[in-house]
Order: C-alpha cells, then structure tokens, then sequence
C-alpha cells in the first residue's frame, strides 16, 4: 500500500513546482482584469426579433471593440460588457446592429467608474479573508487548531493554482472568478474535512505502538476512493458545461476545472501530511525542554 505520509516530502516539492510559475507571473505581469475591475461600459441591447449570441459578438468585435462579457437575457436582450465607450462609439455600435441583425433598441448604457471597480475588488479579498478566519474557527472548534491551519495552508495552495493558471495564460477576470474562488475553497475544504473526521476517528481507536505516519496514511485511504469518486463526477459536470455551455461561463468552469483537481490534491497530499508535520514538530518542541 502506498504511504502518502512517508512520501510527503515529494508532494511538497510538486505543489511548489506546480505554484512557483503562477507566483512569478503574478510578481512580473499580473493578472490580466476584465471590465468589472480595470472600469469599462455596460450595454443592455434588446433586439426586435430572435438573435443569436454568437450574431451579437461578431458585431461588436468588427467594431474593434473588446468584449468582456455578453449575456443573453430571453431571445432578445443581451447585456455587453466593452472598454469604455464614448457617446459616438455608442451610436456606431448601434447602427452596426441595426445594419447587420436587426432593428435594436438601446435600454441601458452605464459607465462602470474605476473607483467602483477598486471596491470591487477589496471587497471580494475581505470575503476570501473573512471566509478564510471563520473556517479556522470552525476547524479549530471541531477539531483542532493545528488541522485549521494545515487545510488554510491547502485553500492556500488551491487558490494560487487557479490564480497562477489565469496569470500564465492571460485569461481575463472578472467578477465570476472570484465566485469561482470561493466556491473551490467551500469544495476543498470539505473534502479535507472528511479526511479529518476520519482522522478524528482512527486516533480515538488508535493501536499500540502505531505511529502517526501510519494512522494518517490509512485514514486518507479510507477516504480515497470517496475522494475520488466525489471529484470525478463534479469534474464530468464541469467538462459538460465547459464544452456545452457557452462562452460566456467558460471562464468561470475553467476555474472550477482547474481548482477543483487542485482542491482533491490539496485534501490528500497537503493539508493532512502538513498536519502530520506540525503535530511532529509540536512533538519534538515539547521533548526538548525535558531533556533540558
């Protein structure tokens, strides 16, 4: 039977590998914003008969314009996320649908200020640290302090993936990836969370003589196979969506995609080998003093 604990080491050094090109692209380029965070234009565009998205996108982008985003509302209403548009771009752009599709009628035309996008953006960082403390809090209450900080160490670990990822290939974010952010912490730390109760259990009918390496390492196995499972069919949804469903969530799934492996990893090979070494550490700090 494989020893994950013993093994624990590699792991370590494959998290990093796998997060150090995320982080130096983080440090040099950054992560390329979309409209909701750098400012920009909002369109609401309802259309006189049935339109395709895809009619609705090839207009905009033969104007030379960038579109963040477009949202199909019904058959006929569509909201435009663009760089900011001057009243004459409006009227052009108008005219172009008209031109191209159809007679369209204008319902909304919003001028998203940078000052708004910064809030946005503080304000989705406190909801990350905010959800961040309460689930130490609750970790720490259900089990122990240490397990809280070795399964914020592994949300830690799922969120640079993700956000490395998006760094490395220059795909736009926007306010959906950070809904995306927090809906991998909450799958992460549940899976981790049920490693743990069965960690919980195993210590409570722990055998004489068998260390904690091993007691960890049949716990994660005994979860193993839920783990996976559990994985497998969240990922064949995702890969339905991603394929099926749309440029317009395309970007939020990959994020799911891509934090969701990471977040199966992190439970099995981070969070709890990391446990492992703080409670080995807290081990040797207390036979130091006894020895003194």
């Amino acid at each position: 039977m494989f020893h994950f604990i013993r093994h624990r080491r590699i792991f370590y050094l494959l998290s990093m590998l796998i997060v150090l090109p995320g982080l130096i692209s983080l440090a040099f380029r950054g992560l390329n914003l979309g409209i909701d965070f750098t400012s920009g234009s909002i369109m609401e565009v309802r259309f006189d008969k049935t339109v395709q998205v895809e009619q609705v996108r090839a207009v905009v982008r033969d104007q030379g314009l960038e579109a963040g985003r477009i949202q199909q509302s019904g058959d006929r209403d569509f909201l435009i996320r663009t760089t900011k548009l001057t009243q004459e771009d409006s009227r052009k752009l108008m005219d172009s649908f008209a031109g191209r599709i159809g007679k369209a009628e204008l319902l909304r035309n919003e001028y998203v200020d940078p000052i708004i996008s910064t809030e946005l953006f503080w304000k989705a960082l406190g909801a990350l640290s905010i959800a961040s403390v309460l689930m130490v809090i609750y970790i720490t209450i259900r089990f122990e302090f240490k397990q809280g900080i070795a399964a914020i160490i592994a949300l830690l670990h799922d969120s640079l993936v993700v956000i490395g990822f998006f760094s490395l290939f220059r795909i736009e974010v926007d306010s959906a990836f950070i809904a995306a952010i927090l809906t991998i912490i909450g799958y992460s730390i549940n899976d981790t969370i049920v490693i743990f109760d069965r960690i919980r259990e195993n210590l409570r009918a722990q055998k004489k003589g068998q260390s904690l390496e091993d007691l960890v390492n049949l716990s994660i196995w005994q979860t193993l196979a839920r783990s996976i499972n559990t994985v497998l069919t969240v990922m064949f949804v995702l890969l339905a969506l991603y394929v099926l469903g749309g440029s317009t969530i395309k970007n939020f799934v990959l994020a799911m995609l891509i934090g969701v492996a990471s977040g199966a990893y992190s439970s099995i090979f981070n969070a709890s080998p990391v446990w492992v070494d703080l409670r080995l550490m807290e081990k040797r700090n207390r036979r130091q003093p006894a020895r003194a």
